[in-house]
């Protein structure tokens, strides 16, 4: 613990009333955002909150995907020192609640009518049991192949919509001596990569018999195998060494042209936005190859720790305000993301952000709900099928049929024992 809680000692100033008095009440917030982008969406979400005469103290825990967050957090509940606001995603978050962790915000969503205010697959993500316990920030979709305009024009290239057409581009830019496709050895990061692949393969159904029911059928289907390929052969365009870096490092390939694509969720569009470049100008953002019709997610959220009954009122501010329009859409706008409301202002969007909502709120048979990003199913499952992921991509000796098989072991179900 003393290294990650070294790590997680960056504490921003209170943010100041309209007055210019220190705000009376404050929130120590846990969250692991890092990058550019980030920063300026939780320097946004500080100010407006310091407008309502409460302080943002701020605690960023380094790492991406969130799992030096998770392991502070942890620790720091256990020491009876738990900070008043974490950001818990997904499945996490209905585990924390199980615990009697969380404070239930009941009230300030009947107050904000949220019901009637969220899109229904948000509003069931943050009331996984009888209580409203998180508050929604935005959707993040994930299978994004983001491509660099000008090298791609500069090549008389298309952007690709199918496997054949991104192998032929790929081809072409590599004779070029351009790195066709950015990634990071990162084990989330490959593991982002390989679900939307699985995705590609066999669609939003089948992808939520695998990750989210964990029916064993799925488990030996040979759609499966095929993802695990693709996997290994995507490789051979992402240059060599494979080497560990962010994901805002890999979008910086993109941006300054060492590489022409990236496998990203829409966070990516976000900080690229923040390096000054422009989705209809400078990159396109469309659905990696196979996946147009289905929306691959993760949601940011914030949970109010249980433990802090004297900050309920300031911990009932944030979550209001978290839920304005005006917040969602100034979020949105800077994270990447796409606000979660059932009527946002689709005119404030750029074509990335109306294509996923539009998508995402168009049905819930298109969703896929991320493993890599918690979504999915719970965190002893996910984090296993995460390590087996990586070892298979690091190891070109380990077998495609062992690795299917690793992970049909992994996703045992209790029932299936």
């Amino acid at each position: 613990m003393p290294l990650l809680a070294a790590a997680a000692s960056k504490t921003a100033p209170a943010a100041a009333t309209p007055s210019g008095a220190a705000p009376a009440d404050s929130l120590q917030v846990l969250h692991w955002w890092q990058s550019a982008s980030e920063r300026r969406a939780v320097d946004l979400l500080a100010e407006r909150l310091g407008q309502q005469g409460v302080a943002w103290r701020d605690t960023m825990v380094p790492g991406g995907s969130g799992i030096g967050a998770g392991i502070v957090l942890r620790s720091r509940v256990l020491a009876k020192d738990a900070p008043e606001v974490a950001q818990l995603n997904g499945i996490v978050v209905r585990d924390w609640a199980r615990l009697g962790l969380l404070t239930d915000l009941d009230q300030v969503a009947a107050r904000g009518n949220w019901d009637r205010q969220l899109l229904p697959g948000v509003a069931a993500l943050i009331r996984p049991g009888q209580h409203v316990v998180a508050a929604p920030l935005g959707i993040h979709r994930i299978n994004i192949l983001f491509h660099n305009r000008a090298l791609f024009a500069r090549h008389g290239l298309a952007a690709p919509s199918t496997w054949p057409e991104f192998e032929r581009a790929a081809e072409a830019l590599q004779r070029a001596g351009v790195t066709p496709l950015a990634q990071s050895s990162e084990p989330w990061q490959v593991a982002t990569l390989f679900e939307t692949l699985v995705l590609a393969e066999g669609g939003a159904v089948y992808f939520r018999q695998l990750f989210q029911q964990r029916e064993p059928a799925a488990f030996t289907d040979p759609r499966l195998g095929r993802a695990l390929a693709r996997l290994r052969a995507l490789k051979r365009w992402m240059g060599s060494p494979v080497r560990e870096l962010t994901w805002a490092e890999e979008a910086r390939k993109l941006a300054d042209g060492s590489a022409a694509m990236l496998v990203m969720g829409d966070w990516a569009k976000g900080e690229l936005n923040a390096l000054g470049l422009n989705s209809e100008r400078d990159f396109g953002c469309g659905a990696v190859p196979g996946t147009a019709a289905f929306h691959l997610y993760t949601v940011d959220t914030l949970s109010m720790l249980a433990a802090h009954p004297a900050q309920r009122g300031a911990q009932e501010t944030l979550a209001a305000l978290v839920m304005q329009a005006a917040v969602q859409r100034d979020y949105s706008r800077v994270k990447g993301s796409v606000p979660v409301l059932r009527a946002p202002d689709l005119g404030a969007m750029d074509g990335c952000a109306r294509a996923s909502w539009t998508l995402f709120a168009s049905s819930a048979a298109v969703h896929a709900p991320s493993m890599a990003h918690r979504m999915a199913t719970d965190e002893t499952a996910r984090d296993a099928m995460v390590a087996e992921l990586h070892r298979f991509f690091l190891n070109e000796r380990v077998a495609v049929a062992d690795t299917q098989r690793r992970l049909g072991v992994i996703g045992r179900r209790p029932q299936d024992r």
